[in-house]
């Protein structure tokens, strides 16, 4: 891990871009399947294929579709199988689950905590889809998350960096605020000063690019690094 504990989270979409970030210098990888529609839950046989090749911290999507997070009792019963299918091979996991009022679905997430048997669970970014982040925050600490992945309720991290830092204060010592939303290599020492947030979550993937580059993905761990 870099110095002052900083932390390099890469969402990656297919096998091949995990051992892209892996070898580039990502301190963890987020493995999800279709960027199009902001990740959904990725085959199991990705996440076997990943986990065979090394050893780095592996969070796995747990989301059946794109669009909305708030899920029909089919679609939260596909989380809960996906999650115990994923339980052999995953280091923690990543889901947000929102009720009819666009609120923490509090009963669902701590079941989904419940089912990751001690994993660490991050809620991703349906935080930033409800009326009040603030209150999302307390909700998410107290069905049991470990981290949450916002850009400040803003359509990127830099628009939302001041609601972050406020996030960033009011987690201390219970949960992780993880950073982003537009989060690349040329913005995030700003980010890093502005937010003083420790973990910072990237795509890698340059404008008009498919995949990650193994130069941005160095270059976001030097930011990270300071």
């Amino acid at each position: 891990m870099p110095a002052d504990n900083a932390l390099l989270e890469i969402a990656c979409f297919s096998p091949d871009h995990a051992l892209l970030a892996h070898k580039a210098g990502a301190d963890r990888l987020e493995l999800c399947k279709d960027r199009n529609a902001g990740g959904i839950s990725p085959s199991l046989e990705w996440l076997q294929k990943v986990k065979a090749e090394f050893t780095i911290p592996v969070f796995v999507m747990v989301r059946p579709r794109g669009g909305d997070f708030n899920y029909t009792a089919d679609e939260f019963e596909q989380m809960r199988m996906s999650l115990e299918a994923f339980d052999p091979y995953a280091d923690g996991y990543v889901f947000g689950v929102l009720d009819v009022y666009r609120r923490v679905d509090m009963k669902r997430t701590a079941e989904l905590v419940r089912l990751a048997r001690g994993k660490p669970c991050t809620f991703h970014r349906a935080c930033d889809e409800t009326p009040n982040l603030f209150e999302a925050l307390e909700d998410v600490v107290k069905a049991g998350c470990k981290a949450i992945l916002t850009s400040g309720g803003a359509p990127t991290a830099q628009a939302g960096s001041e609601a972050i830092r406020q996030l960033v204060q009011l987690a201390r010592g219970r949960v992780e605020i993880i950073v982003g939303g537009g989060v690349r290599s040329h913005n995030l020492g700003l980010l890093r000063k502005d937010t003083q947030a420790r973990v910072f979550h990237s795509a890698a993937i340059e404008a008009g690019m498919e995949m990650p580059t193994e130069q941005e993905v160095a270059l976001l761990k030097r930011a990270v690094q300071g």
